[in-house]
């Protein structure tokens, strides 16, 4: 019986994970490379500390910790005894299709924003009695453009068809010779800007309803929002949002007493359908002049505090809303990249529907030239923020960043024995440059191995967190 290497005794003994069945050979020998490294146990250290990031920015440099005082170095540190020279921290990256460790803490910070907007959050200032505010969860959505493959609750689709869930002809035009491509991605690019009418004609309705000037309504009440874009199957973008009613000064002051659900709700209804808020975009060569409106699928419901038989609670929302802030446009087959050219498309099989969508933006990009239709092909012309709130609804991604890194400073402060010093006696220097990034076709392996067992983690720690908050609710 032939005896093991000692790489392969060191990967034993060190309980690297086992590589996928199809992983090819020289991914293979690039892990084991990486598993009998000398410094593998700190690499795993700082791959777990990015939380198993799949594309890590790589930094070189050095720290020096000094006393401000008698200049006595209390701590140093470079790169050069790091694996590689490099320093890996995580990429920060949204999106879940570029990296799933990344997309998780922005969709638990988007998750905390929301919530903190609907349940309130002592630790970042917004009262609990923001419960007690008017709130609504709405959705708006986008017009037809044509008619495309669909799966409704009761019968079957327009062809005759009754389609699977995960039927790729969803979405997609019935007749792409008739289906308006160029008014797709013309309606996607000007959602934001039909966004912001929307809110501006709604404090309208809303002060026409409390029989208020606007000047009267700002020294009354204040309208605060936290929204999320969200592509369709068809590839059209359409927005759900938390609406709440404040008193003057946001969510610490008390609405008044005119502010209910039934007013917020109807003023919502009229905003959207008012010809304010629409949005024109000029005829140009070979374009006729388009005028976009919301569509008609308009969805409003009061968000509850506790489930009563409806599912929108606060916890279902501030889930929904962060699920969908780390996706993009990828659920229709297009890229979750910029693309350089039209080859790109046949080289990622992107399917036709999108690849249509796609090309209009190339098409449009010259006659809409202020617009850069053809550098936001592959959101196909979506330009927008993903994620986005009024500047009172409740924290910020910045302030949660924040707190969290000022977290893990106490806790390195800990472990340097610097905890007893007072901040402002303690003098750090330091020089940093960006040395690359990402992972060899082995690191990749193992990373994601590590990112899959954080992640269980993860899921388990959050399913006993939803429990405990239920038993809450319960007994509230």
């Amino acid at each position: 019986m032939a005896h093991p290497t000692a790489p392969e005794r060191r990967l034993s003994a060190r309980k690297a994970p086992a590589p996928s069945p199809l992983l090819d050979p020289i991914a293979f020998g690039d892990l084991l490379r990486v598993a009998s490294a000398p410094d593998f146990d700190r690499w795993q250290e700082q791959i777990r500390r990015t939380g198993g990031c799949s594309d890590p920015v790589h930094l070189t440099g050095w720290t020096l910790t000094k006393d401000r005082t008698t200049g006595e170095t209390l701590h140093s540190y470079s790169t050069s005894t790091e694996p590689g020279g490099h320093l890996r921290v995580a990429c920060g990256n949204r999106r879940a299709s570029r990296c799933p460790s990344c997309a998780w803490t922005y969709a638990g910070d988007t998750y905390q924003l929301i919530r903190a907007g609907l349940a309130g959050d002592d630790r970042r200032d917004v009262s609990g009695t923001v419960r007690n505010h008017p709130r609504v969860f709405a959705t708006l959505t986008a017009p037809s453009f044509g008619p495309v493959h669909n799966r409704p609750d009761r019968g079957t689709c327009r062809c005759g068809t009754r389609h699977a869930t995960d039927d790729a002809a969803l979405g997609t035009a019935l007749d792409p010779a008739t289906y308006d491509y160029a008014a797709a991605v013309l309606f996607n690019n000007h959602a934001g800007d039909l966004w912001m009418r929307f809110t501006t004609r709604l404090r309208r309705e809303i002060a026409a309803r409390a029989g208020l000037t606007q000047r009267e309504l700002k020294e009354s009440a204040r309208v605060s929002y936290g929204k999320v874009a969200e592509f369709q199957k068809r590839g059209a973008v359409h927005f759900h949002a938390v609406i709440r009613v404040d008193g003057p000064n946001g969510p610490g002051t008390p609405p008044p007493s005119w502010a209910t659900v039934a007013l917020l709700t109807d003023a919502i209804h009229a905003a959207a359908s008012h010809g304010y808020t629409s949005v024109s975009v000029p005829a140009a060569e070979g374009q006729p002049a388009r005028t976009f409106r919301w569509g008609t699928q308009l969805d409003v419901r009061p968000v509850k505090a506790f489930r009563d038989g409806s599912d929108i609670t606060e916890q279902a929302v501030a889930s929904y809303v962060a699920k969908y802030a780390t996706k993009a446009a990828e659920n229709t087959g297009t890229l979750d990249r910029r693309i350089c050219e039209l080859a790109d498309l046949d080289r990622h099989g992107v399917p036709e529907h999108a690849r249509r969508l796609i090309e209009a933006c190339k098409l449009l990009d010259p006659l809409y030239p202020d617009r850069r239709l053809w550098a936001w092909a592959h959101m196909l012309g979506f330009r927008g923020h993903f994620s986005s709130k009024s500047r009172h609804y409740s924290t910020t991604l910045g302030e949660l960043r924040a707190a969290r890194a000022e977290f893990r400073a106490a806790q390195e402060r800990v472990s340097l024995g610097l905890d007893d010093r007072e901040p402002d006696t303690v003098l750090v220097l330091g020089d940093w440059q960006y040395a690359g990034h990402g992972h060899t076709p082995g690191e990749s392996a193992l990373a994601a191995t590590i990112a899959r067992g954080l992640q269980l983690n993860r899921e388990t720690a959050r399913e006993a967190l939803r429990d405990q908050l239920a038993l809450e609710g319960a007994e509230a």
